[in-house]
């Protein structure tokens, strides 16, 4: 139909702010990337009406960063309020049985350490109701409101916390500074495994002075596996109230200390408030590493116990399912799955106990699936074209589903946002970081497939530049994710932000290669045996894929890099191939057999390869990049967090010596006080910073402009 000139005068006249908005949209800043609200996890009220999460409110100088939490509504009618207003950031937040109180975990003023307060949203500040020497964290209400359970770490021999203050006085006496192991593990990430601390579960009486620790003086935490769950050296029992207020449900481990010879595993374990020994709810009797179960939660009729359930088998990798069980009875029922065996992130219940939803990661996406409390495989609840969803949680007493879940996508930080499975998609709750957004030119990622010269089918994402203009010609920096059990995703992304590295005007590739989840078990274990090679090959297919696919690539500019996994790929494109100007190195091994022997994780790596080292037929170099050396060209910024023990200190020290040996072109960063991750402001500015002009200097033009 015609439009009259004026009603078309009207048309351009409503859409010329919007043009005009678009061209006035800039590249991102570090300082936009970092200053930018984040909004952490929600956790939903019982009656569905309210969400809390909290939001930091960002800065370069830790004493000026701000952290509170916030509550709005689940309607999507009313804007976000903020709770606290305390110097001190809050954790762990989590509500009472009727909806009227949260808890949660904080250090205030006269506090020596996290404490749980307890806020009731009718007025008032928050209480503070436990006074641990040792601490609390990850507060639990039980059905009827009068206590809550925490955990904290302490002393094994202290019967309570007054001993475990003289303890800590009779330690402070000594004059020297040991620390002694007789077994694994004995380092986490960048944490020494503490020799004389270990997780307890304690209940605090709301309105008593001291809380009671269930585990001391059992046998159970006098084995010399007891540990926290999933991992060994973690601290997390996942507790979880049984319906009648009566007993605990948490997840341990008690075989530890074979780490260095045996596959591990965490139960799942019941242990009365009146006192005694736990009781074992999953897993055999010996201590050979089975399945591992975690973060234990029951159905809103407490008649079923559901659980993460991560299946065991002689591949490293195994997926995570949906474990349950009948309750009181803890007897077993059949599993909820996903199609292909991918992983379960995490779940919620619905009110009728019969829906079961759940998060998995999905090419490039993590999606919501719908499974059946009787269990058997999920079903995609909707499809989605952009994002993730993370955190997902139900409300218990709803009248209907009422699902809660952080979504973000590669050019929008998290929000929280209302989840709608019957007509598929979302409401946003929260808008914190949609003022900033309006100004960035952010495009939104590029999926593309193609089969591999193995005979695989290979996801891929690129990313386009700023201003993009498809007339010129752009180079290309090829990005390796780490893991190598993860995937990349269309999410926003603080330590290799895609955007900010697409800044300066290149076009950003990312590569699920065999080995990367969301595609399934069988592709994620694909790896196995085949450390870095595949995927470095399956890499490089991607670049030339995208330059013939995308005319705007510049064939002749071409830079790759990634961190951790990512780094050890990095380090294999430096011993197998020169089709690359320069690399970026970040926590990568360059010797096989040193981070196996040096790392905090041993053992699935030798599995990974068949045996340890000196197991005759296997041959630990033939993948092993400091084996090449004299192949190495490739100039390379290598960079490492001093305190990182996934991939220690040792590795990068290696492949600089060698580096420094063989003359190759190269510039070594170390943070002194960083871990695996470039996690303070300052320093991440700075890396982001040496990146860029790293890049620079080899992504240059030969001659003329673009």
């Amino acid at each position: 139909m015609n439009k009259s000139p004026l009603r078309w005068l009207a048309s351009i006249a409503l859409l010329l702010p919007a043009l005009l908005l678009a061209q006035d949209r800039k590249p991102i800043t570090h300082e936009d990337m970092w200053l930018m609200p984040r909004v952490g996890a929600p956790a939903v009220s019982p009656d569905g009406r309210f969400a809390v999460f909290s939001v930091v409110e960002p800065s370069y100088d830790k004493d000026k960063q701000v952290s509170d939490l916030w509550l709005v509504g689940t309607d999507g009618k009313s804007e976000p309020r903020r709770l606290t207003q305390s110097r001190a950031p809050e954790a762990g937040q989590t509500w009472s049985a009727d909806s009227k109180r949260v808890a949660f975990t904080a250090k205030r003023d006269g506090d020596e350490a996290d404490q749980v307060y307890v806020l009731d949203l009718a007025g008032g500040e928050a209480q503070r109701i436990t006074q641990i020497s040792t601490g609390a964290r990850l507060p639990k209400f039980s059905p009827d409101g009068k206590r809550i359970a925490f955990t904290s770490n302490v002393h094994p021999d202290a019967r309570d916390d007054a001993q475990m203050r003289k303890i800590v006085e009779e330690e402070k006496t000594h004059k020297y500074n040991v620390r002694v192991y007789t077994g694994f593990p004995i380092r986490n990430w960048d944490q020494w495994v503490p020799n004389n601390r270990q997780p307890h579960a304690f209940v605090q009486v709301i309105g008593e002075d001291q809380a009671r620790d269930l585990f001391a003086g059992t046998a159970f935490i006098k084995q010399p596996g007891f540990a926290g769950r999933t991992t060994p050296g973690s601290t997390e029992l996942d507790l979880v109230w049984t319906p009648d207020g009566e007993s605990l449900v948490f997840a341990a481990m008690r075989n530890a200390h074979r780490t260095a010879y045996d596959y591990t595993n965490s139960e799942l374990w019941q242990i009365a408030i009146a006192g005694g020994e736990p009781r074992r709810l999953t897993g055999g009797e010996g201590l050979e590493g089975g399945e591992s179960w975690s973060e234990p939660e029951f159905s809103p009729d407490g008649r079923s116990l559901y659980a993460l359930r991560e299946g065991r088998s002689d591949r490293v990798f195994n997926p995570t399912r949906l474990g349950a069980l009948d309750w009181p009875a803890a007897k077993e029922r059949p599993s909820i799955t996903l199609p292909a065996d991918r992983d379960v992130m995490n779940f919620a219940v619905a009110p009728n106990n019969r829906d079961v939803f759940l998060l998995s990661e999905d090419s490039g996406h993590v999606k919501l699936y719908r499974g059946a409390s009787r269990g058997g495989e999920a079903k995609l609840a909707f499809d989605m074209t952009s994002g993730i969803y993370l955190n997902l949680v139900g409300a218990d007493r709803a009248a209907k589903p009422v699902l809660i879940a952080n979504f973000d996508a590669s050019n929008s930080p998290s929000e929280v946002v209302r989840i709608d499975p019957e007509r598929g998609g979302h409401q946003a709750l929260t808008k914190f970081t949609a003022e900033t957004l309006a100004k960035l030119d952010l495009s939104p990622p590029e999926h593309f497939w193609f089969d591999s010269k193995r005979g695989a089918r290979i996801h891929n994402m690129i990313v386009r530049p700023p201003g993009f203009d498809p007339a010129k010609k752009y180079p290309l920096f090829v990005m390796m994710h780490g893991g190598p059990h993860t995937m990349f995703r269309d999410n926003y992304f603080l330590r290799w932000n895609y955007h900010l590295l697409a800044a300066p005007g290149y076009v950003l590739l990312m590569t699920n290669y065999t080995g990367s989840t969301g595609f399934g078990a069988k592709f994620a274990q694909g790896i196995q045996g085949d450390p870095l090679e595949g995927p470095t090959l399956e890499i490089n297919q991607a670049a030339d894929e995208a330059i013939a696919r995308y005319s705007f690539i510049d064939a002749s500019r071409q830079c790759a890099g990634g961190a951790s996994y990512g780094g050890h790929l990095a380090n294999w494109q430096q011993a197998s191939t020169d089709r690359y100007r320069c690399l970026i190195s970040h926590a990568g091994l360059i010797n096989l057999e040193s981070q196996w022997a040096t790392s905090d994780v041993t053992y699935s790596r030798e599995q990974n390869m068949g045996g340890p080292p000196w197991q005759k037929g296997l041959d630990w170099n033939k993948q092993n990049p400091i084996r090449y050396a004299t192949k190495w060209k490739t100039p390379v910024l290598v960079t490492v967090g001093e305190r990182d023990f996934r991939v220690p200190l040792n590795n990068t020290l290696e492949y600089w010596s060698v580096l420094q040996r063989q003359k190759v072109e190269s510039r070594l960063l170390v943070f002194p006080d960083e871990n695996h991750w470039i996690l303070q402001g300052e320093n991440s500015r700075e890396y982001y910073g040496e990146v860029q002009r790293w890049l620079a200097r080899w992504l240059k033009a030969e001659s003329g402009g673009e």
